[in-house]
């Protein structure tokens, strides 16, 4: 059978599940439960027939988001994972794309210039007259098909920081490993992690672990949870934090190859979830962990699951400029729902940057659709570097 061929009867199949456990026309409701079982049982069952007559990842899911379009994001993204997590169990492809070192650096950001230097030599980044290795330092990995170029979240990351002039700030330039096609980014994220942490190695010879601060969203999250880990496995010592945001869910599966980022990765693990059970992992997965307007997938000002997705780090960020770190103030409750109703005791606690390590548990709270986002922002709240942070101001 020819290429075109086996990838349009392999996403007929995913068509037909979705039709299956689509019920209703107006509200198309999906039945999660019965679409990942179908899913699971009718791509298992190709997969026994012959390995051959499934399509390579990059065959089926370049072309599948073409094809599925019309169908609901949840669903497609729901039958997405469970093809992905048959492409890992079968052990008959090795869809990876080993990450050239060579092409991955630290981005140094200052408010006047950005420098780059090979993640290989993290000395270099200590030598740097801009780098002062006193100050703590805060290293933000971005998530599947950001460069650091063009996404203003990154500069909006550094400049909040630049704000409270306590830290360095360290963007990750993966080079192409994580902005090729999704699959090949998510069996990407365990080796970045490795090369991560024997760069934070040698980066520790010179600035205290106490002082280092990982930060990821979307597979970003996936890679520090991964560096966290090895560094562990390096040195013998753990990371004081790292921070999760909206972790990506797609692939990553707990109790498969790829079962991403988790507590016990550093001392202490913060989760943001803003797109759960499509884009982001729904689960807890850190000490603690918080969920803004709930579990719902779509955000309060969003329409659509990538602007969710994204709401977790612009809440973080908010969360960085002096003054706003009482933002977000979230009870430890098993629903939003609970919170709303007055059943959940206790105190509010913060999250986002001034979150309290010893916090354990998960935490509800509303939010806000525009900016400022937290509901307990001040009214002259900064949510913009209008007044700190740019080159030539404190």
């Amino acid at each position: 059978m020819g290429l075109q061929p086996r990838v349009m009867k392999f996403i007929g199949t995913i068509i037909l599940i979705i039709s299956l456990t689509v019920k209703g026309t107006a509200g198309m409701h999906i039945n999660r439960s019965i679409l990942g079982s179908s899913a699971s049982d009718i791509v298992r069952g190709l997969s026994s027939q012959s390995i051959r007559e499934i399509p390579a990842p990059d065959q089926l899911f370049s072309t599948a988001i073409k094809v599925l379009l019309g169908f609901p994001e949840q669903a497609v993204f729901t039958v997405l994972n469970q093809a992905c997590s048959i492409y890992l169990a079968s052990g008959a492809i090795n869809p990876r794309i080993t990450p050239n070192v060579e092409e991955m650096y630290f981005e140094l950001r200052t408010p006047c210039k950005n420098i780059s230097v090979p993640i290989a030599q993290p000395e270099q980044l200590v030598n740097l007259e801009e780098f002062d290795a006193e100050k703590k330092v805060v290293i933000f990995v971005s998530g599947w098909g950001s460069d650091g170029k063009e996404d203003s979240y990154i500069q909006d990351f550094a400049n909040a920081f630049f704000c409270r002039g306590e830290h360095n700030v360290v963007y990750i330039n993966t080079g192409n490993s994580v902005q090729t096609l999704y699959t090949w980014s998510a069996f990407n994220t365990e080796e970045v992690g490795n090369i991560l942490a024997e760069s934070l190695k040698g980066l520790t010879e010179s600035v205290p672990v106490e002082n280092i601060h990982l930060v990821g969203h979307s597979l970003g999250a996936q890679i520090v949870g991964k560096a966290g880990r090895q560094f562990k496995d390096l040195t013998g010592q753990s990371l004081p934090r790292i921070t999760g945001l909206d972790p990506a869910n797609p692939c990553f599966n707990e109790g498969e190859e790829l079962s991403g980022i988790s507590r016990g990765d550093a001392t202490f693990v913060d989760i943001i979830h803003s797109n759960p059970g499509v884009l982001g992992k729904p689960k807890s997965l850190g000490d603690v962990d918080f969920y803004p307007d709930g579990k719902r997938a779509i955000k309060p000002g969003c329409v659509r699951f990538g602007c969710s997705h994204e709401r977790s780090i612009r809440y973080y960020i908010e969360t960085v400029y002096p003054a706003n770190e009482q933002n977000f103030l979230g009870k430890r409750c098993n629903s939003l729902q609970s919170l709303n109703a007055g059943h959940c005791d206790g105190t509010e606690h913060a999250m986002g940057y001034a979150v309290d390590h010893d916090l354990k548990g998960n935490y509800y709270l509303n939010v806000n659709a525009d900016q400022p986002y937290g509901k307990n922002a001040p009214a002259d709240a900064v949510v913009q570097p209008n007044q700190c942070g740019l080159c030539g101001r404190k």
